[in-house]
């Protein structure tokens, strides 16, 4: 068992792992968006790591409520919890909304509406009901994936449920994740974070590797994963320009 106290480096580990997939997707699509590179980026390999990568980041995103839920209430009344991640929500949400107007502003197409920040946003305040279960949320988890990937086989002629998962009519964006299907994955990561973090203490055992040096820099990645998130686009982006790669019609 880990002292509650502590950070489990394992979480912080996968979450920089999840943070350079990202950043290696995202920059293979600005090079094909962007430098019309002959990537096949909507091939079935390159989805796979798109949706596995966005999947890591989820599950994380319901362990992590979950530890941190679990540290929280043997200091703090439920209405104080659900307040701090009310807060946490609405900031996260709000980080998704600046996207949202950049992308308005200085993309001609895909803007993003619905976007990875706003679902985390969302589902950190939505799953505070539920971060003491754990079987009910793996059952509830599979079923709103279920829903979503119905609807998806379905296109609707209204943008206003467009969050939910009711896909418009020739619909496009460069960060889509609506609530159908992708909130199931944070709820999977709740029910797997109360199932392997119980009380917030580790329930199986494992090597510690985190003194290693690799491991010390994902955990660093991990640690500071929003602002990497944040930057790491407008980074790309300027470095292609700069180097030539990308074409000045497009944006």
């Amino acid at each position: 068992m880990e002292n509650s106290s502590k950070r489990f480096w394992e979480i912080d580990v996968l979450r920089g792992i999840a943070i350079i997939m990202m950043v290696l997707y995202h920059l293979s699509y600005d090079l094909y968006f962007l430098g019309d590179f002959p990537i096949k980026i909507y091939s079935l390999s390159w989805t796979l790591f798109q949706r596995t990568t966005a999947s890591l980041f989820l599950l994380l995103v319901g362990i992590s409520l979950t530890i941190s839920y679990s540290k929280l209430k043997s200091k703090y009344q439920r209405k104080e919890i659900f307040i701090r991640n009310l807060k946490r929500g609405i900031k996260i949400f709000l980080w998704g909304a600046i996207i949202t107007i950049f992308t308005f502003v200085f993309l001609s197409n895909g803007v993003i509406l619905f976007g990875i920040l706003h679902l985390i946003g969302v589902s950190i305040i939505i799953s505070f009901p539920l971060l003491d279960y754990k079987y009910k949320n793996l059952a509830l988890g599979i079923i709103v994936i279920l829903i979503g990937v119905y609807l998806g086989n379905f296109r609707f002629d209204t943008t206003y449920l467009l969050w939910l998962g009711f896909e418009p009519e020739y619909f496009f964006s460069f960060d889509y994740f609506p609530i159908l299907p992708w909130y199931g994955v944070v709820l999977i990561g709740i029910f797997v974070g109360n199932l392997a973090y119980p009380e917030s203490k580790r329930r199986f055992s494992m090597l510690d590797f985190s003194g290693n040096i690799v491991s010390r820099g994902l955990s660093y990645l991990g640690k500071h994963s929003l602002k990497i998130y944040l930057i790491h686009q407008p980074l790309i982006i300027l470095l292609l320009y700069a180097l030539g790669f990308a074409n000045l019609s497009i944006i």
